[in-house]
Formats: structure tokens, sequence, C-alpha cells
């Protein structure tokens, strides 16, 4: 196996175990992606008369049988291989000849790979932003199906205020959609095309189309200058996990409030018994694994934001191999987000408050009670504030 940057010399298999990685099999997920971007960079040498039009075919043709191939299960990236750059060019090859060769000109694996990472990051983050939304609007029904049932609102972990089952739902609702919304911002620094870009200074000698590569993948702009590109390697990466860790944070709110609710304590929620598992010794148990789960879940993703900004802190300019290692992390941050704003919308179109188990203590009126003085008698609110504690006090 030849990889894209061998010359001919034997690697030692303990540097090709170490510096590649987890990349052969993480990068399955880019396959279709580095396909994409490999065929919109063909068609543009093909218009700047760099690659001859049956070239261009076979090129097109070749990974787009590769890309069905693989999403069939038919091969995968191998440690030989050490990325998913490597797999496709040596397949395509070997399928199609010399024209497979072709493909690499005005290209490193530097542009290459953050072209494909860029556009799997996009539909990453278009999926996110879905389900981000989804949880905001299973609870924007529970809601309004149990709009009437009222809650205590909490502070300090006491009873402050009276509030409803649809002014809490409504809340974390609210901040989801926020989340949401942060997400598609995340956009900005993603949809810069990087390719033509190389390895971080262009490609002398070459007139390359970057325009038209970013249209054909639907980037927003040509990332420019080209010295520009390496040094924002990790800030798209940390931009979108920055906005999934305010996503698990806002999950893992909701699921510590309703693993409170769940306790016989407090008794506020009932869980279908399919969204919950049982103990292995205890024949009663109904145990909130999920909820317990998702709270556990923002470690992991605030871990992966530390990770992706600590690797890229004190990088000199240009490309450094220790760039590599933000995959993993980012991967992990985008996985683990989604699987956790999924799995909390099917849950929460489940969750049902106990109306009957549900009690305010009268207390909680006390602040009402003491802005109705103000409005009906014209005192300041201080003075309010003081009768009614006293008020309370003499009660107890």
């Amino acid at each position: 196996m030849k990889r894209l940057w061998d010359k001919g010399e034997p690697l030692d298999q303990r540097v090709l175990r170490y510096t590649a990685g987890e990349d052969h099999i993480l990068d399955a997920r880019l396959v279709p992606y580095d396909v994409r971007a490999s065929v919109a960079h063909a068609a543009m040498l093909c218009a700047q008369g760099l690659l001859s039009q049956d070239d261009l075919e076979a090129i097109e043709d070749g990974l787009g049988a590769l890309a069905e191939s693989h999403a069939a299960g038919e091969w995968e990236i191998t440690l030989e291989d050490e990325d998913c750059h490597t797999a496709l060019e040596s397949r395509l090859t070997a399928a199609i000849g010399e024209a497979g060769k072709r493909v690499h000109l005005g290209r490193s694996r530097n542009d290459q790979v953050l072209a494909a990472l860029r556009l799997y990051m996009l539909d990453a983050a278009d999926e996110l932003e879905t389900a981000a939304g989804k949880v905001a609007q299973a609870l924007r029904e529970l809601g309004e199906e149990q709009a009437d049932v009222d809650l205590p609102g909490y502070t300090h972990m006491q009873h402050g205020m009276p509030s409803t089952v649809r002014l809490w739902a409504e809340g974390f609702a609210a901040e989801l959609e926020d989340d949401a919304d942060g997400i598609a911002a995340a956009h900005r620094r993603i949809s810069k095309n990087p390719l033509g870009s190389a390895a971080g200074y262009g490609t002398p000698g070459l007139d390359l189309d970057r325009e038209a590569t970013a249209d054909m993948l639907g980037f927003a702009c040509v990332h420019e200058p080209v010295t520009a590109v390496q040094l924002s390697r990790g800030k798209a990466e940390a931009g979108l996990t920055f906005e999934l860790v305010l996503l698990m944070q806002d999950l893992g709110k909701l699921a510590s409030d309703l693993l409170l609710f769940y306790t016989q304590e407090f008794a506020y929620i009932s869980l279908p018994d399919d969204m919950t598992t049982g103990s292995s010794i205890m024949p009663q148990k109904r145990n909130p694994d999920v909820l317990e789960l998702v709270r556990g879940a923002t470690a992991t993703v605030n871990a992966a934001l530390t990770e992706i900004l600590g690797i890229t802190t004190k990088l000199g300019s240009g490309y450094q191999r220790d760039l590599q290692r933000i995959k993993p992390a980012l991967f992990r941050a985008i996985d683990t987000a989604l699987a956790s704003a999924e799995i909390m919308a099917v849950l929460i179109d489940g969750v049902e408050f106990e109306e009957d188990n549900i009690e305010l203590d009268e207390s909680i009126y006390a602040a009402e009670r003491a802005n109705r003085l103000v409005t009906e008698e014209g005192i300041s609110f201080r003075e309010a504030y003081q009768r009614v504690a006293a008020e309370l006090n003499d009660q107890d």
C-alpha cells in the first residue's frame, strides 16, 4: 500500500500505528465528503485545462462507485491505508488507471482533509440544530398538554414562587431554541472553502479557480488568504463544540430537574417503562438511566472542547501534525450531543406530571402578596415586604 506521501522508503509499522492513530476508523464518516470534494476539485481542474474531459468522467464514475460500495460495506479503510484519502485514491487508481493519479494535482492532504471535514461539519450542524429543535418542540407540547398543572418555582432548592408545567417547559424550550440558533451560527466559520490552499501556501505555477470549487460544494465563501487556512484550524471545530457544550448544559439541567421530580420523595412525574431500566438485584426498581447519562454527558462534551482548545494553543503558523488529534474530540462531541438530544426528545414525549402529588407551600405566594399591598395601599415595596415577612413569622 502506497500512501499519498510515500516516496518508496519502508515505514516502521510502529510509526504507522502511532501516526495513523484512529484515523482509519474515524474517517469512515468522511468518505462521502472526500468524494464530493474530490469530484469538485477534478471538475475545476478540467475547467482550467489541467485535466481532460475523459479523465474527469473516469474520476467521477470511479469515485461515485467507491462511495456506493463503501456505503454498502463492501470495503473499509484499513490501518495500511492510514486515512480515507489514501484509501480512495489508491482504490480509484486501481479501478481507472492513470487518471486516478491525476486527481491530486493542486491539492495537499491538508486542504483535502479540511474540505471533507468542513462539509461533514456543515451537515452535522444541520442535524444537531434539528435535534435541539425537536427537544424544544417536545417541551412546548408537554407544556401545552399539561399547561394548568401547578408547580413550585424553586430558588436555592426551596419553594420560591408559584409556577406551572407550561412555564417550566417553555423556559427550557426557549433556551433549547437558542441553542439551535447558536449551532446554526457556527456555520460562519465552517462554510469557508479551503481547497486550493494546499499545504497552506497555495499552488505556485497552477491557475486554480477556488471560487468554482466553493460554488460546487456549497461553501459560503473562499477562505482567504491561503495562509489563513491552517491558522484557522480548530476554530470552527471549537466554535461548533462550544455551542454543543451550551446545548448539553441545558439538556443536563433539564435532566437534573426531571431526576429530582422522579424521586419517590417528589413523585411529580411518571416515566414510561420503556424509557427506564431495572435493577439486577432489586425487583422493584425502575431506573431513569437515560436522564443520568444525559446529565453525565455534559462532562464529555466539556472535555472535548477543552481538548480542542488545548491542542491548538500556542501552535505556530502552518500545518502541525498535532491538529490531527482534534478529530476524535470533535466527533465525540458531535455524536454525544446528537444522541443526547434525540433520546431526550423521545423521553419528554412520555413524561406525565402527577398533579395530585404536587403541593405548593402557602408561603410561595408571599411575593405576590407584597406586590398586591403596593398596588392596593400605595406603600413602598420594602414596607410591603417587611409586613408580609412579619405576618409569616407570626403564623410560625
